[in-house]
Protein backbone atom coordinates (compact mmCIF):
# COMPACT_ATOMS: atom_id res chain seq x y z
CA UNK A 1 0.00 0.00 0.00
CA UNK A 2 1.11 3.50 -0.73
CA UNK A 3 1.12 4.67 2.83
CA UNK A 4 4.00 2.40 3.81
CA UNK A 5 7.06 4.38 2.92
CA UNK A 6 10.59 3.53 3.98
CA UNK A 7 11.04 5.75 7.02
CA UNK A 8 14.72 5.14 7.34
CA UNK A 9 16.31 5.59 3.94
CA UNK A 10 19.04 8.19 3.91
CA UNK A 11 20.59 10.51 1.36
CA UNK A 12 19.74 11.69 -2.11
CA UNK A 13 19.55 8.22 -3.66
CA UNK A 14 16.93 7.18 -1.08
CA UNK A 15 14.95 10.36 -1.66
CA UNK A 16 14.81 9.48 -5.31
CA UNK A 17 13.52 6.00 -4.43
CA UNK A 18 10.69 7.61 -2.49
CA UNK A 19 9.77 9.76 -5.47
CA UNK A 20 10.02 6.77 -7.83
CA UNK A 21 7.51 4.79 -5.75
CA UNK A 22 5.18 7.79 -5.80
CA UNK A 23 5.48 8.19 -9.55
CA UNK A 24 4.86 4.46 -10.09
CA UNK A 25 1.69 4.60 -7.99
CA UNK A 26 0.30 7.60 -9.86
CA UNK A 27 1.32 6.21 -13.25
CA UNK A 28 -0.31 2.83 -12.70
CA UNK A 29 -3.64 4.26 -11.51
CA UNK A 30 -3.90 6.83 -14.28
CA UNK A 31 -2.59 4.28 -16.75
CA UNK A 32 -5.39 1.88 -15.83
CA UNK A 33 -7.93 4.64 -16.23
CA UNK A 34 -6.50 5.56 -19.66
CA UNK A 35 -6.34 1.89 -20.67
CA UNK A 36 -10.03 1.46 -19.88
CA UNK A 37 -11.00 4.49 -21.92
CA UNK A 38 -8.73 3.49 -24.81
CA UNK A 39 -10.10 -0.02 -25.00
CA UNK A 40 -13.71 1.09 -24.74
CA UNK A 41 -13.96 4.04 -27.12
CA UNK A 42 -17.20 5.95 -27.62
CA UNK A 43 -16.91 5.81 -31.38
CA UNK A 44 -19.34 4.54 -33.95
CA UNK A 45 -18.99 0.98 -35.22
CA UNK A 46 -20.54 -0.74 -38.20
CA UNK A 47 -24.08 -2.00 -37.83
CA UNK A 48 -23.99 -5.74 -37.47
CA UNK A 49 -26.73 -6.72 -39.87
CA UNK A 50 -25.66 -4.72 -42.95
CA UNK A 51 -22.02 -5.74 -42.60
CA UNK A 52 -22.95 -9.37 -42.14
CA UNK A 53 -25.02 -9.25 -45.29
CA UNK A 54 -22.04 -7.87 -47.22
CA UNK A 55 -19.27 -10.09 -45.85
CA UNK A 56 -20.88 -13.47 -45.13
CA UNK A 57 -21.57 -16.04 -47.83
CA UNK A 58 -25.10 -15.84 -49.18
CA UNK A 59 -27.59 -18.51 -48.18
CA UNK A 60 -29.54 -20.34 -50.85
CA UNK A 61 -33.08 -19.32 -51.70
CA UNK A 62 -35.06 -16.08 -51.32
CA UNK A 63 -36.59 -14.20 -48.39
CA UNK A 64 -39.91 -15.10 -46.79
CA UNK A 65 -41.91 -12.69 -48.92
CA UNK A 66 -39.93 -13.12 -52.15
CA UNK A 67 -41.10 -15.34 -54.98
CA UNK A 68 -39.36 -18.71 -55.08
CA UNK A 69 -37.66 -20.10 -58.17
CA UNK A 70 -39.94 -22.22 -60.40
CA UNK A 71 -38.04 -25.40 -59.44
CA UNK A 72 -38.93 -24.76 -55.80
CA UNK A 73 -42.47 -23.53 -56.26
CA UNK A 74 -44.09 -26.95 -56.03
CA UNK A 75 -42.05 -27.87 -52.93
CA UNK A 76 -42.84 -24.58 -51.19
CA UNK A 77 -46.55 -24.93 -51.86
CA UNK A 78 -46.61 -28.34 -50.13
CA UNK A 79 -45.53 -26.78 -46.80
CA UNK A 80 -48.66 -25.86 -44.84
CA UNK A 81 -48.70 -22.39 -43.30
CA UNK A 82 -48.35 -22.33 -39.53
CA UNK A 83 -48.94 -18.91 -37.99
CA UNK A 84 -50.64 -17.59 -34.89
CA UNK A 85 -53.67 -15.35 -35.30
CA UNK A 86 -52.63 -12.95 -32.53
CA UNK A 87 -49.74 -12.08 -30.27
CA UNK A 88 -49.49 -13.94 -26.95
CA UNK A 89 -46.98 -14.43 -24.12
CA UNK A 90 -45.71 -17.38 -22.14
CA UNK A 91 -43.95 -17.02 -18.79
CA UNK A 92 -41.46 -19.59 -17.51
CA UNK A 93 -40.06 -19.31 -14.01
CA UNK A 94 -38.11 -21.06 -11.30
CA UNK A 95 -36.59 -19.79 -8.06
CA UNK A 96 -33.92 -17.84 -9.93
CA UNK A 97 -35.68 -16.19 -12.86
CA UNK A 98 -38.94 -15.32 -14.55
CA UNK A 99 -38.66 -15.29 -18.35
CA UNK A 100 -41.42 -13.88 -20.53
CA UNK A 101 -41.55 -15.07 -24.15
CA UNK A 102 -43.60 -13.43 -26.86
CA UNK A 103 -44.75 -15.50 -29.82
CA UNK A 104 -43.83 -12.55 -32.08
CA UNK A 105 -40.43 -13.78 -33.14
CA UNK A 106 -40.48 -16.51 -30.46
CA UNK A 107 -38.11 -14.39 -28.44
CA UNK A 108 -37.69 -13.07 -24.90
CA UNK A 109 -39.28 -9.76 -23.97
CA UNK A 110 -38.36 -9.86 -20.27
CA UNK A 111 -35.78 -11.83 -18.24
CA UNK A 112 -36.20 -11.06 -14.54
CA UNK A 113 -33.49 -12.23 -12.12
CA UNK A 114 -35.29 -12.67 -8.82
CA UNK A 115 -32.22 -12.36 -6.57
CA UNK A 116 -30.96 -9.08 -8.01
CA UNK A 117 -32.30 -5.54 -8.17
CA UNK A 118 -31.72 -2.62 -10.47
CA UNK A 119 -30.62 0.88 -9.46
CA UNK A 120 -34.20 1.75 -8.50
CA UNK A 121 -34.60 -1.24 -6.19
CA UNK A 122 -36.87 -3.16 -8.58
CA UNK A 123 -36.24 -6.77 -9.70
CA UNK A 124 -33.54 -6.67 -12.35
CA UNK A 125 -34.65 -7.20 -15.94
CA UNK A 126 -31.65 -8.64 -17.76
CA UNK A 127 -33.06 -7.42 -21.08
CA UNK A 128 -31.86 -3.95 -22.08
CA UNK A 129 -35.21 -2.83 -23.48
CA UNK A 130 -33.94 0.33 -25.18
CA UNK A 131 -31.25 -1.62 -27.03
CA UNK A 132 -33.63 -4.52 -27.74
CA UNK A 133 -36.16 -2.21 -29.42
CA UNK A 134 -33.48 -1.15 -31.89
CA UNK A 135 -31.26 -4.20 -32.33
CA UNK A 136 -33.39 -7.18 -31.34
CA UNK A 137 -34.47 -9.18 -28.30
CA UNK A 138 -32.71 -12.13 -26.64
CA UNK A 139 -33.08 -15.55 -28.30
CA UNK A 140 -34.16 -13.98 -31.57
CA UNK A 141 -32.66 -15.30 -34.84
CA UNK A 142 -29.71 -13.94 -36.80
CA UNK A 143 -29.20 -14.97 -40.43
CA UNK A 144 -27.05 -13.75 -43.27
CA UNK A 145 -30.05 -12.64 -45.30
CA UNK A 146 -30.85 -8.99 -44.55
CA UNK A 147 -34.58 -9.51 -45.35
CA UNK A 148 -35.02 -12.95 -43.80
CA UNK A 149 -33.78 -12.00 -40.32
CA UNK A 150 -36.38 -9.28 -39.58
CA UNK A 151 -39.14 -11.37 -41.20
CA UNK A 152 -38.46 -14.31 -38.87
CA UNK A 153 -38.25 -12.05 -35.81
CA UNK A 154 -41.56 -10.33 -36.57
CA UNK A 155 -43.56 -13.42 -37.52
CA UNK A 156 -46.26 -14.76 -35.18
CA UNK A 157 -45.22 -18.26 -34.05
CA UNK A 158 -47.53 -20.88 -32.62
CA UNK A 159 -46.42 -21.73 -29.04
CA UNK A 160 -46.89 -25.12 -27.43
CA UNK A 161 -48.22 -23.36 -24.32
CA UNK A 162 -49.33 -19.93 -23.21
CA UNK A 163 -49.76 -18.40 -19.77
CA UNK A 164 -47.44 -19.53 -16.95
CA UNK A 165 -45.08 -22.50 -16.83
CA UNK A 166 -42.95 -23.65 -13.89
CA UNK A 167 -39.58 -25.26 -14.52
CA UNK A 168 -38.76 -27.99 -15.30
CA UNK A 169 -40.65 -27.35 -18.51
CA UNK A 170 -40.33 -27.31 -22.30
CA UNK A 171 -41.64 -24.62 -24.63
CA UNK A 172 -41.77 -25.00 -28.44
CA UNK A 173 -42.53 -22.38 -31.09
CA UNK A 174 -43.39 -23.26 -34.70
CA UNK A 175 -43.81 -21.16 -37.80
CA UNK A 176 -43.98 -21.84 -41.53
CA UNK A 177 -44.88 -19.78 -44.59
CA UNK A 178 -43.66 -19.33 -48.17
CA UNK A 179 -41.48 -22.43 -47.99
CA UNK A 180 -39.81 -21.40 -44.74
CA UNK A 181 -40.16 -23.66 -41.68
CA UNK A 182 -38.91 -22.64 -38.23
CA UNK A 183 -38.93 -24.55 -34.96
CA UNK A 184 -37.48 -23.27 -31.69
CA UNK A 185 -37.57 -25.47 -28.60
CA UNK A 186 -36.44 -24.32 -25.15
CA UNK A 187 -36.01 -26.58 -22.12
CA UNK A 188 -35.76 -25.24 -18.57
CA UNK A 189 -34.60 -26.63 -15.22
CA UNK A 190 -33.89 -25.22 -11.75
CA UNK A 191 -30.61 -23.49 -12.73
CA UNK A 192 -29.71 -20.35 -14.70
CA UNK A 193 -29.06 -22.57 -17.75
CA UNK A 194 -31.63 -23.47 -20.40
CA UNK A 195 -31.28 -25.56 -23.55
CA UNK A 196 -32.21 -24.36 -27.03
CA UNK A 197 -32.84 -26.38 -30.19
CA UNK A 198 -33.32 -24.20 -33.27
CA UNK A 199 -33.72 -25.08 -36.93
CA UNK A 200 -34.72 -23.03 -39.99
CA UNK A 201 -35.42 -24.76 -43.32
CA UNK A 202 -36.16 -22.92 -46.54
CA UNK A 203 -37.42 -24.86 -49.53
CA UNK A 204 -36.01 -28.05 -48.03
CA UNK A 205 -32.55 -26.61 -47.38
CA UNK A 206 -31.23 -25.80 -43.89
CA UNK A 207 -30.51 -22.11 -43.32
CA UNK A 208 -27.63 -21.09 -41.08
CA UNK A 209 -29.74 -19.33 -38.45
CA UNK A 210 -27.92 -18.33 -35.26
CA UNK A 211 -29.47 -17.87 -31.85
CA UNK A 212 -28.95 -14.28 -30.85
CA UNK A 213 -28.31 -12.12 -27.79
CA UNK A 214 -28.23 -8.81 -29.68
CA UNK A 215 -26.60 -6.79 -26.98
CA UNK A 216 -26.60 -5.10 -23.64
CA UNK A 217 -27.92 -5.91 -20.19
CA UNK A 218 -30.55 -4.30 -18.05
CA UNK A 219 -28.08 -3.24 -15.36
CA UNK A 220 -26.19 -0.97 -17.78
CA UNK A 221 -27.31 2.53 -16.84
CA UNK A 222 -24.10 4.61 -16.74
CA UNK A 223 -21.03 5.09 -18.90
CA UNK A 224 -18.83 2.77 -16.83
CA UNK A 225 -21.40 0.00 -17.12
CA UNK A 226 -21.51 0.33 -20.90
CA UNK A 227 -17.75 0.50 -21.36
CA UNK A 228 -17.32 -2.65 -19.28
CA UNK A 229 -19.15 -4.65 -21.97
CA UNK A 230 -17.09 -7.32 -23.71
CA UNK A 231 -17.32 -10.39 -25.92
CA UNK A 232 -16.12 -13.59 -24.23
CA UNK A 233 -14.83 -16.60 -26.15
CA UNK A 234 -13.29 -19.91 -25.09
CA UNK A 235 -11.52 -22.14 -27.60
CA UNK A 236 -9.76 -25.33 -26.61
CA UNK A 237 -9.94 -24.31 -22.94
CA UNK A 238 -8.30 -20.91 -23.64
CA UNK A 239 -10.49 -17.87 -23.05
CA UNK A 240 -10.45 -14.42 -24.63
CA UNK A 241 -12.12 -11.22 -23.45
CA UNK A 242 -12.59 -8.68 -26.23
CA UNK A 243 -13.35 -5.06 -25.37
CA UNK A 244 -15.57 -2.96 -27.65
CA UNK A 245 -12.59 -1.66 -29.61
CA UNK A 246 -11.72 -5.19 -30.73
CA UNK A 247 -15.26 -6.23 -31.70
CA UNK A 248 -16.20 -5.64 -35.33
CA UNK A 249 -19.93 -5.91 -35.93
CA UNK A 250 -20.93 -8.76 -38.24
CA UNK A 251 -17.63 -10.65 -38.09
CA UNK A 252 -18.17 -14.40 -38.22
CA UNK A 253 -15.82 -16.84 -36.50
CA UNK A 254 -15.92 -20.60 -36.88
CA UNK A 255 -15.28 -23.11 -34.12
CA UNK A 256 -14.27 -24.89 -32.13
CA UNK A 257 -15.89 -22.97 -29.28
CA UNK A 258 -16.24 -24.30 -25.73
CA UNK A 259 -18.45 -21.30 -25.04
CA UNK A 260 -19.07 -17.84 -26.42
CA UNK A 261 -21.16 -14.86 -25.41
CA UNK A 262 -21.17 -11.34 -24.09
CA UNK A 263 -20.99 -9.85 -20.61
CA UNK A 264 -20.57 -6.70 -18.54
CA UNK A 265 -19.02 -6.38 -15.10
CA UNK A 266 -21.72 -8.39 -13.32
CA UNK A 267 -23.90 -10.37 -15.74
CA UNK A 268 -23.39 -12.55 -18.81
CA UNK A 269 -25.24 -14.28 -21.64
CA UNK A 270 -23.16 -17.26 -22.74
CA UNK A 271 -23.85 -20.00 -25.29
CA UNK A 272 -22.39 -23.47 -24.64
CA UNK A 273 -22.82 -25.40 -27.92
CA UNK A 274 -23.62 -29.11 -27.92
CA UNK A 275 -21.17 -29.53 -30.85
CA UNK A 276 -18.18 -27.23 -30.16
CA UNK A 277 -16.29 -28.29 -33.30
CA UNK A 278 -19.00 -27.12 -35.70
CA UNK A 279 -20.08 -24.03 -33.75
CA UNK A 280 -20.02 -20.64 -35.43
CA UNK A 281 -20.47 -17.18 -33.93
CA UNK A 282 -21.25 -13.70 -35.22
CA UNK A 283 -20.03 -10.75 -33.17
CA UNK A 284 -22.31 -7.71 -32.96
CA UNK A 285 -21.32 -4.13 -32.22
CA UNK A 286 -23.77 -1.23 -32.36
CA UNK A 287 -23.93 2.28 -30.95
CA UNK A 288 -26.82 3.43 -28.76
CA UNK A 289 -27.78 7.00 -27.94
CA UNK A 290 -28.56 7.02 -24.21
CA UNK A 291 -28.74 10.79 -23.66
CA UNK A 292 -32.26 10.45 -22.19
CA UNK A 293 -31.71 7.32 -20.10
CA UNK A 294 -28.12 7.34 -18.84
CA UNK A 295 -27.45 7.91 -15.15
CA UNK A 296 -24.74 10.40 -14.38
CA UNK A 297 -23.44 9.26 -11.03
CA UNK A 298 -23.78 12.04 -8.49
CA UNK A 299 -25.76 14.27 -10.85
CA UNK A 300 -29.03 12.41 -11.34
CA UNK A 301 -30.48 11.02 -14.56
CA UNK A 302 -29.56 12.46 -17.90
CA UNK A 303 -31.97 14.62 -19.89
CA UNK A 304 -29.66 16.29 -22.39
CA UNK A 305 -30.58 16.65 -26.06
CA UNK A 306 -26.93 16.18 -26.96
CA UNK A 307 -26.30 12.59 -28.17
CA UNK A 308 -24.44 10.29 -25.78
CA UNK A 309 -23.42 7.22 -27.76
CA UNK A 310 -22.25 4.09 -25.99
CA UNK A 311 -21.17 0.69 -27.35
CA UNK A 312 -23.69 -2.14 -27.32
CA UNK A 313 -22.12 -5.56 -27.82
CA UNK A 314 -23.86 -8.79 -28.67
CA UNK A 315 -23.20 -12.27 -30.00
CA UNK A 316 -25.08 -14.91 -31.97
CA UNK A 317 -24.20 -18.61 -32.03
CA UNK A 318 -25.18 -21.31 -34.49
CA UNK A 319 -23.94 -24.46 -36.15
CA UNK A 320 -22.43 -24.89 -39.61
CA UNK A 321 -24.96 -27.67 -40.25
CA UNK A 322 -27.81 -25.19 -39.84
CA UNK A 323 -29.19 -27.08 -36.81
CA UNK A 324 -28.31 -25.16 -33.63
CA UNK A 325 -28.32 -27.00 -30.32
CA UNK A 326 -26.84 -25.19 -27.37
CA UNK A 327 -27.18 -24.47 -23.70
CA UNK A 328 -27.68 -20.84 -22.76
CA UNK A 329 -26.51 -19.28 -19.50
CA UNK A 330 -27.99 -15.89 -18.64
CA UNK A 331 -27.30 -14.71 -15.13
CA UNK A 332 -24.80 -13.34 -12.62
CA UNK A 333 -21.03 -13.77 -12.90
CA UNK A 334 -20.95 -15.23 -9.39
CA UNK A 335 -17.97 -17.52 -8.90
CA UNK A 336 -20.01 -20.34 -7.30
CA UNK A 337 -22.56 -20.19 -10.12
CA UNK A 338 -19.95 -20.16 -12.89
CA UNK A 339 -17.98 -23.03 -11.40
CA UNK A 340 -21.05 -25.25 -11.55
CA UNK A 341 -21.52 -24.81 -15.32
CA UNK A 342 -19.16 -27.02 -17.36
CA UNK A 343 -18.65 -26.67 -21.08
CA UNK A 344 -19.53 -29.62 -23.32
CA UNK A 345 -17.11 -32.44 -22.55
CA UNK A 346 -16.28 -30.93 -19.11
CA UNK A 347 -13.08 -29.34 -20.41
CA UNK A 348 -13.60 -26.11 -18.54
CA UNK A 349 -16.32 -24.28 -16.67
CA UNK A 350 -17.55 -20.71 -17.01
CA UNK A 351 -15.34 -19.56 -14.11
CA UNK A 352 -12.82 -17.84 -16.47
CA UNK A 353 -15.55 -15.31 -17.24
CA UNK A 354 -14.29 -13.58 -14.10
CA UNK A 355 -11.35 -11.63 -15.48
CA UNK A 356 -9.53 -9.48 -12.91
CA UNK A 357 -6.90 -8.07 -15.27
CA UNK A 358 -3.08 -8.16 -15.03
CA UNK A 359 -3.07 -9.01 -11.32
CA UNK A 360 -5.94 -11.45 -11.87
CA UNK A 361 -4.50 -14.38 -9.87
CA UNK A 362 -3.93 -12.11 -6.85
CA UNK A 363 -7.40 -10.58 -7.24
CA UNK A 364 -8.95 -14.02 -7.47
CA UNK A 365 -7.41 -15.26 -4.22
CA UNK A 366 -8.20 -11.99 -2.46
CA UNK A 367 -11.84 -12.47 -3.41
CA UNK A 368 -11.81 -16.13 -2.35
CA UNK A 369 -10.44 -15.01 1.01
CA UNK A 370 -13.18 -12.38 1.21
CA UNK A 371 -15.78 -14.98 0.34
CA UNK A 372 -14.47 -17.36 3.00
CA UNK A 373 -14.61 -14.65 5.66
CA UNK A 374 -18.09 -13.63 4.50
CA UNK A 375 -19.36 -17.21 4.79
CA UNK A 376 -18.38 -17.14 8.48
CA UNK A 377 -20.13 -13.84 9.26
CA UNK A 378 -22.93 -13.92 6.68
CA UNK A 379 -25.53 -13.06 9.34
CA UNK A 380 -23.82 -9.82 10.32
CA UNK A 381 -25.37 -6.59 9.03
CA UNK A 382 -23.06 -5.27 6.31
CA UNK A 383 -21.21 -8.59 6.21
CA UNK A 384 -19.28 -7.83 3.03
CA UNK A 385 -17.97 -4.56 4.45
CA UNK A 386 -16.86 -6.30 7.63
CA UNK A 387 -15.22 -8.99 5.49
CA UNK A 388 -13.07 -6.28 3.87
CA UNK A 389 -12.16 -4.89 7.30
CA UNK A 390 -11.19 -8.33 8.62
CA UNK A 391 -9.19 -9.18 5.49
CA UNK A 392 -7.31 -5.89 5.78
CA UNK A 393 -6.46 -6.72 9.39
CA UNK A 394 -5.19 -10.18 8.41
CA UNK A 395 -3.06 -8.78 5.58
CA UNK A 396 -1.48 -6.25 7.95
CA UNK A 397 -0.78 -8.94 10.53
CA UNK A 398 0.95 -11.07 7.89
CA UNK A 399 3.08 -8.10 6.89
CA UNK A 400 4.00 -7.15 10.47
CA UNK A 401 7.28 -9.15 10.46
CA UNK A 402 8.29 -7.27 7.30
CA UNK A 403 7.53 -3.95 9.01
CA UNK A 404 9.81 -4.91 11.89
CA UNK A 405 12.46 -6.04 9.41
CA UNK A 406 12.15 -2.68 7.66
CA UNK A 407 12.75 -0.82 10.93
CA UNK A 408 15.79 -2.96 11.68
CA UNK A 409 17.16 -2.31 8.21
CA UNK A 410 16.51 1.40 8.62
CA UNK A 411 18.29 1.46 11.98
CA UNK A 412 21.34 -0.22 10.49
CA UNK A 413 21.26 2.30 7.66
CA UNK A 414 21.20 5.16 10.17
CA UNK A 415 24.17 3.75 12.05
CA UNK A 416 26.40 3.71 8.98
CA UNK A 417 25.10 6.97 7.56
CA UNK A 418 28.17 8.97 8.71
CA UNK A 419 30.51 6.56 6.90
CA UNK A 420 28.32 6.74 3.79
CA UNK A 421 28.38 10.53 3.89
CA UNK A 422 32.16 10.45 4.23
CA UNK A 423 32.46 8.27 1.13
CA UNK A 424 30.16 10.60 -0.82
CA UNK A 425 32.20 13.60 0.33
CA UNK A 426 35.35 11.88 -0.84
CA UNK A 427 34.03 11.53 -4.39
CA UNK A 428 31.87 14.63 -4.72
CA UNK A 429 34.53 16.45 -6.73
CA UNK A 430 34.04 13.99 -9.59
CA UNK A 431 31.32 14.49 -12.17
CA UNK A 432 28.48 12.01 -12.44
CA UNK A 433 29.94 10.68 -15.72
CA UNK A 434 33.42 10.17 -14.28
CA UNK A 435 34.44 6.48 -13.92
CA UNK A 436 35.60 7.29 -10.38
CA UNK A 437 31.91 7.47 -9.42
CA UNK A 438 31.73 3.70 -9.88
CA UNK A 439 34.38 3.32 -7.19
CA UNK A 440 32.15 5.32 -4.82
CA UNK A 441 29.26 2.95 -5.45
CA UNK A 442 31.50 -0.07 -4.89
CA UNK A 443 32.67 1.32 -1.53
CA UNK A 444 29.12 2.11 -0.40
CA UNK A 445 27.89 -1.35 -1.36
CA UNK A 446 30.82 -2.98 0.50
CA UNK A 447 30.08 -0.87 3.58
CA UNK A 448 26.44 -1.90 3.50
CA UNK A 449 27.31 -5.55 2.99
CA UNK A 450 29.82 -5.55 5.87
CA UNK A 451 27.16 -4.12 8.17
CA UNK A 452 24.31 -6.37 7.00
CA UNK A 453 22.34 -3.58 5.35
CA UNK A 454 20.11 -4.30 2.34
CA UNK A 455 19.51 -1.33 0.07
CA UNK A 456 16.11 -2.81 -0.80
CA UNK A 457 15.12 -3.75 2.74
CA UNK A 458 12.82 -0.76 3.22
CA UNK A 459 11.03 -1.29 -0.10
CA UNK A 460 9.86 -4.86 0.48
CA UNK A 461 6.56 -4.07 2.28
CA UNK A 462 5.64 -1.52 -0.38
CA UNK A 463 6.56 -3.91 -3.19
CA UNK A 464 4.34 -6.59 -1.65
CA UNK A 465 1.38 -4.37 -0.82
CA UNK A 466 1.35 -2.49 -4.11
CA UNK A 467 0.13 -5.52 -6.15
CA UNK A 468 -2.47 -6.20 -3.44
CA UNK A 469 -3.81 -2.67 -3.79
CA UNK A 470 -3.96 -2.85 -7.60
CA UNK A 471 -5.58 -6.30 -7.41
CA UNK A 472 -8.25 -4.89 -5.09
CA UNK A 473 -8.69 -1.99 -7.50
CA UNK A 474 -9.28 -4.40 -10.41
CA UNK A 475 -11.34 -6.96 -8.51
CA UNK A 476 -13.93 -4.92 -6.62
CA UNK A 477 -15.85 -3.48 -9.62
CA UNK A 478 -16.19 -6.96 -11.17
CA UNK A 479 -17.56 -9.00 -8.29
CA UNK A 480 -21.33 -9.31 -8.44
CA UNK A 481 -21.41 -10.41 -4.78
CA UNK A 482 -20.33 -6.88 -3.79
CA UNK A 483 -22.85 -5.21 -6.13
CA UNK A 484 -25.26 -3.23 -3.93
CA UNK A 485 -23.62 -4.69 -0.80
CA UNK A 486 -23.99 -2.03 1.89
CA UNK A 487 -21.90 -1.17 4.96
CA UNK A 488 -23.09 1.54 7.33
CA UNK A 489 -23.51 4.66 5.14
CA UNK A 490 -22.12 2.98 1.99
CA UNK A 491 -25.01 1.67 -0.18
CA UNK A 492 -22.80 -0.15 -2.70
CA UNK A 493 -19.24 -1.31 -2.01
CA UNK A 494 -18.61 -1.65 -5.75
CA UNK A 495 -19.45 2.03 -6.39
CA UNK A 496 -17.95 5.23 -5.04
CA UNK A 497 -19.02 6.80 -1.75
CA UNK A 498 -22.02 9.06 -2.60
CA UNK A 499 -21.54 11.10 0.61
CA UNK A 500 -17.76 11.69 0.19
CA UNK A 501 -17.08 10.52 3.76
CA UNK A 502 -14.47 7.93 2.78
CA UNK A 503 -12.37 10.36 0.70
CA UNK A 504 -12.21 12.77 3.66
CA UNK A 505 -11.27 9.94 6.06
CA UNK A 506 -8.70 8.76 3.55
CA UNK A 507 -7.01 12.17 3.27
CA UNK A 508 -6.82 12.57 7.06
CA UNK A 509 -5.56 9.06 7.69
CA UNK A 510 -2.94 9.32 4.94
CA UNK A 511 -1.68 12.59 6.41
CA UNK A 512 -1.35 10.94 9.82
CA UNK A 513 0.55 8.04 8.26
CA UNK A 514 3.03 10.51 6.76
CA UNK A 515 3.21 12.45 10.04
CA UNK A 516 3.87 9.51 12.36
CA UNK A 517 6.21 7.60 10.07
CA UNK A 518 9.73 8.88 10.78
CA UNK A 519 11.77 9.93 7.76
CA UNK A 520 15.21 10.95 9.05
CA UNK A 521 17.61 12.02 6.37
CA UNK A 522 14.88 12.95 3.88
CA UNK A 523 15.08 16.48 2.56
CA UNK A 524 12.67 18.68 4.60
CA UNK A 525 11.11 20.23 1.49
CA UNK A 526 10.56 16.81 -0.03
CA UNK A 527 9.09 15.56 3.23
CA UNK A 528 6.60 18.45 3.29
CA UNK A 529 5.66 17.80 -0.32
CA UNK A 530 4.98 14.11 0.36
CA UNK A 531 3.01 14.97 3.50
CA UNK A 532 0.46 16.86 1.40
CA UNK A 533 0.80 15.21 -2.02
CA UNK A 534 0.19 11.62 -0.90
CA UNK A 535 -3.10 12.41 0.92
CA UNK A 536 -4.32 14.42 -2.08
CA UNK A 537 -3.54 11.64 -4.57
CA UNK A 538 -5.04 8.84 -2.47
CA UNK A 539 -8.09 10.98 -1.72
CA UNK A 540 -8.66 11.42 -5.46
CA UNK A 541 -8.53 7.67 -6.06
CA UNK A 542 -11.03 6.94 -3.29
CA UNK A 543 -13.29 9.74 -4.54
CA UNK A 544 -13.61 8.20 -8.00
CA UNK A 545 -13.43 4.45 -7.49
CA UNK A 546 -15.20 1.65 -5.61
CA UNK A 547 -15.86 2.49 -1.98
CA UNK A 548 -14.72 -1.03 -1.05
CA UNK A 549 -11.24 -0.03 -2.19
CA UNK A 550 -11.40 3.11 -0.03
CA UNK A 551 -12.53 1.03 2.95
CA UNK A 552 -9.62 -1.38 2.50
CA UNK A 553 -7.15 1.47 2.11
CA UNK A 554 -8.44 3.61 4.99
CA UNK A 555 -8.57 0.69 7.44
CA UNK A 556 -5.03 -0.21 6.38
CA UNK A 557 -3.97 3.37 7.12
CA UNK A 558 -5.39 3.30 10.65
CA UNK A 559 -3.74 -0.05 11.33
CA UNK A 560 -0.48 1.40 10.00
CA UNK A 561 -0.77 4.41 12.32
CA UNK A 562 -1.36 2.17 15.36
CA UNK A 563 1.50 -0.14 14.40
CA UNK A 564 3.88 2.76 13.80
CA UNK A 565 3.00 4.32 17.15
CA UNK A 566 3.84 1.06 18.91
CA UNK A 567 7.08 0.70 16.96
CA UNK A 568 8.08 4.27 17.74
CA UNK A 569 7.91 3.40 21.44
CA UNK A 570 9.96 0.22 21.10
CA UNK A 571 13.71 0.05 21.73
CA UNK A 572 14.31 0.19 17.99
CA UNK A 573 12.15 3.29 17.65
CA UNK A 574 13.79 5.04 20.59
CA UNK A 575 17.28 4.38 19.23
CA UNK A 576 16.25 5.70 15.81
CA UNK A 577 14.88 8.89 17.36
CA UNK A 578 18.04 9.40 19.45
CA UNK A 579 20.27 9.04 16.38
CA UNK A 580 18.05 11.41 14.42
CA UNK A 581 18.07 13.97 17.25
CA UNK A 582 21.87 13.89 17.56
CA UNK A 583 22.29 14.48 13.85
CA UNK A 584 19.75 17.29 13.90
CA UNK A 585 21.69 19.02 16.71
CA UNK A 586 24.97 18.48 14.90
CA UNK A 587 23.53 19.91 11.71
CA UNK A 588 22.19 22.93 13.59
CA UNK A 589 25.58 23.49 15.21
CA UNK A 590 24.37 22.87 18.76
CA UNK A 591 26.98 21.26 20.96
CA UNK A 592 25.98 18.21 22.91
CA UNK A 593 25.81 18.77 26.69
CA UNK A 594 28.95 17.79 28.58
CA UNK A 595 29.37 16.50 32.13
CA UNK A 596 32.11 18.13 34.25
CA UNK A 597 34.17 15.63 36.14
CA UNK A 598 35.75 16.22 39.55
CA UNK A 599 39.38 17.36 39.67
Amino acid sequence: MAEFTNPNQQGGGDNRSLLVMMVVLVTVFFGLQYFRAKNNPQTASPNAAPKAAQTAPAQPGASVAAAAQPAHATQASTVPAVQAAAESTTTVENELYKITFTNRGAQVSSWILKKYKDADGKPLNLVHTQAADQFGYPLSLYTYDASLTPALNKALYVPSATGALTAPATLTFKYSDDGVEVQKTFSFDETYVLHADVQVIRNGTPVRALLNWPGGFGDQDNVNAYTSGQVDLARNAKEEHLAAKKVSGGDTLNGPFDWAGTSDNYFAAIFLPDSPETATVAMLHNQLDVAKTIRRTGFGSGSSDKPVEVPILGLALGDTSGHTQTRVFAGPKAVNVLRAIPATGNKITLEPLLDFGFFGPIGKYLFLALQFIHSSIANWPGAWGWSIVILTLLVNLLLLPLRIKTMQSGLKMQRIQPQMNAIKEKYKKYKATDPKRNEMNVEIMKLQKDNGVSMFGGCIPTLIQFPLLIAFFSMLPKVVELRQAHWFWLPDLSARDPYYILPIVMVLSQFLVQFYTPSPGVDPQQQKMMAFMMPAVTGYFVLNYASGLGLYWAVGNFLSIITQQIMNRSSLGREMREIAAKRARRKAGVAAPTIQGKR
